[in-house]
Formats: structure tokens, C-alpha cells, sequence
């Protein structure tokens, strides 16, 4: 069961802001929570986060995640001081249409909306949204006035959605990836509270800008240089309407973490989770991505000489929405799961650290 204070944490983890390129926020929030249970920490240039256990040892094991949360940029302007924008990540338009915003200005955020004429006036060919159509209004008539809010091309656009509890479910925008690192805080949290002592160096990362090609991941591999990793992220909930499991493999919230088979993912590293987690009892799901992740696997994996790498994903519903869906089952296994196979690499670290 998890804690009412991982819980607390959680919410205010996943009700900070951190759009890609803009991370701090979110970051403060982790390091604040994870500070108490690791030997070190340090952030990065561009802003990921590491917190070390035993930063003297030259065997080194990551246990990473991402905090960046898709998000939009203003493009455009227009005389009428209405806004046009471009995507920062995998921003969908088709959800944006009547969404509350906020802008992020050096005077403080703006409250703006997507708008959308009516169905009784629109015309035919604008149906439909897209990145050509859609917009934001922020209550004024020009430019000027746009201009004199502190608003300009180049800032920064969140959605302000809160995170909920509904039935077993936890909700909340950028949920994609702040699940992953709320489970490996909660791994380290369990590592101190149960007083594992830990002979290996144990990098527990949460890097920044993965929704715009891994790039924090990149970085922070050069500079760590481990051997082996274990990789989290969301994958989707192939339960839902509309998905073809056929095409997307059989994955379903409520069932337990997801390990991954693919080209980037070193069985050695994979069947240790496996074993770990038949051993411990933890139910587990398995999902093949053949070739490509989709990931910060896909770039750690190959990264210096090459990363002993595993990925264990949560299963999401309604991936980058404002309403991403994870079940509370699935977050306790996965932090428990991350927890048992960081211990067992532990005790075998010779079979991993080959130096």
C-alpha cells in the first residue's frame, strides 16, 4: 500500500509545472522528496535530476525516469491578439479545442483558452482541428495588449489540470512520465526505510526533455557512464476503446507493471526482473516493441560502450491528455518490483559489472 505521504507527494509532484525544455519545477518537487534518502544529489546543465547511493563505487547501476511533460509554444500572434502555437512534444490538438491554459510569462502565468466557433457558424473545411486552426484567446483585442501582458513568441503553454483520485485510478496531466519518477522515488524511499545497504553505485535519475527526442538521457549517460539500467515509463492501456491489441500488444491498468522485449534490451538484465519478480510475487504483464521502444531505453542502451538495459512500464490510459489514467495497483507493484530488482542486482552485482 502506498504511504499517505508518497500519495501527498504524488499530487503535488504531478501539479507542478514541468513542460520540456522548462523543467525546474517538477524537479524541485522530486528533489525534494528524494533528498532524505540518498547520499547525494546534483542537477545537471540542462536540468535532470540525480540522487547517488554510495557515490564512491565504480560499479554503477541507473534507475531512470523522465520529468518533462508535453506542452505548447506561442508561434504567432495575430493583429487581433489572438494565438497561434506550435507543439513543444507530442502536444494532441484534436483534445485542445475549449481547454483552459496558462501561459508562462517573466510577469507570471496568463490565463488564456483554446477557442472554437461554434458548430452552428463554422465552415466546412475548419471541421476538424488541426495545427493550422487552432487558437488561443486571453481576453484582449491586439497585439499590443498580448504584448503588454508579458506574453511573446517563444513562451511557454501548460495545461493547468490538477491531479484526482477516482475509484482506483490516479489522474492527472503528465502522468507521462511523472509515474516513473514518483516509483523510483519510492524505490529509493524503501531502500532507506528498510535499511538495505547498497555496495553498488546507485544512480536514481530523472532526466529532462525525453519528449523531444531523449536528449536529457543522452547527456546524463555520457556523464554517469554506468554499466547497467533500468529504464520506467508509461505504456499504453491497449484496453481501451479503439486500440487494436493485435498491433499494440495486450496490456491492461490493474495488472501489474509491463516489461518489455526488444532489440535495445539485454535479456541478462530483463530475466533478472523476471526472476525477481516470480520470485517476490509480483504479478507482472509482458509487451513486445520490436526495434524501438519509444522510450529513453532507446538511446541509453547504446550509449558509451553500451548500457545493460531494462524497462519496466506502467500501464497508462489516454496518453498525453490532461486526463492520463494510471491504476493504483500497477504504481505499488512497479515501485515494489524496481525496489526487489535493485536489491537483487545488488547481491549480484558480479554478473552485471564486468570492469
Amino acid at each position: 500500500m502506498l504511504k499517505n505521504n508518497s500519495i501527498k507527494f504524488l499530487e503535488k509532484y504531478l501539479n507542478s509545472f514541468s513542460p520540456t525544455g522548462n523543467e525546474k519545477e517538477g524537479q524541485k518537487v522530486w528533489i525534494d522528496y528524494i533528498k532524505p534518502y540518498v547520499d547525494k544529489i546534483y542537477v545537471d546543465l540542462y536540468g535532470t535530476a540525480v540522487g547517488i547511493i554510495n557515490p564512491n563505487s565504480t560499479k554503477k547501476l541507473m534507475v531512470e525516469a523522465h520529468v518533462d511533460e508535453i506542452s505548447w509554444y506561442v508561434n504567432y500572434i495575430t493583429e487581433d491578439g489572438i494565438i497561434y502555437v506550435s507543439r513543444n512534444g507530442g502536444s494532441d490538438y484534436q483534445i485542445a479545442l475549449s481547454k483552459k491554459v496558462v501561459i508562462h510569462t517573466n510577469k507570471g502565468l496568463i490565463d488564456g483558452v483554446f477557442g472554437w466557433p461554434a458548430i452552428h457558424v463554422r465552415k466546412s473545411e475548419d471541421k476538424i482541428p488541426s495545427l493550422d486552426n487552432i487558437f488561443i484567446d486571453v481576453g484582449v483585442s491586439s497585439r499590443k495588449e498580448v504584448i503588454d501582458l508579458g506574453i511573446h513568441i517563444g513562451c511557454i503553454i501548460t495545461y493547468p489540470d490538477r491531479f484526482f483520485i477516482m475509484n482506483k485510478y490516479f489522474v492527472g496531466r503528465g502522468m507521462d512520465n511523472k509515474a516513473g519518477g514518483f516509483i523510483i522515488a519510492e524505490a529509493a524511499r524503501m531502500l532507506f526505510e528498510n535499511k538495505i545497504n547498497i555496495d553498488i553505485g546507485l544512480y536514481i535519475v530523472n532526466s529532462v526533455q525525453e519528449e523531444v527526442g531523449f536528449r536529457g538521457a543522452k547527456m546524463i549517460a555520457q556523464a554517469i557512464r554506468p554499466q547497467a539500467a533500468i529504464i520506467t515509463d508509461v505504456t499504453h492501456n491497449t484496453s481501451s476503446p479503439m486500440i487494436d491489441k493485435k498491433l499494440q500488444g495486450d496490456v491492461k491498468c490493474g495488472y501489474g507493471p509491463v516489461i518489455t522485449y526488444s532489440s535495445s534490451i539485454i535479456g541478462k538484465i530483463r530475466d533478472l526482473v523476471i526472476n525477481t519478480a516470480n520470485n517476490k510475487n509480483i504479478k507482472f504483464q509482458r509487451l513486445v516493441a520490436s526495434g524501438y521502444t519509444g522510450t529513453d531505453t532507446d538511446v541509453l542502451a547504446y550509449s558509451n560502450k553500451g548500457i545493460l538495459s531494462s524497462l519496466i512500464s506502467i500501464p497508462l490510459k489516454y496518453m498525453h491528455t490532461t486526463v492520463e489514467m494510471v491504476h493504483k495497483y500497477d504504481l505499488e507493484q512497479s515501485a515494489l518490483l524496481i525496489f526487489e530488482s535493485i536489491k537483487e542486482i545488488n547481491n549480484q552485482n558480479k554478473k552485471f559489472f564486468l570492469l
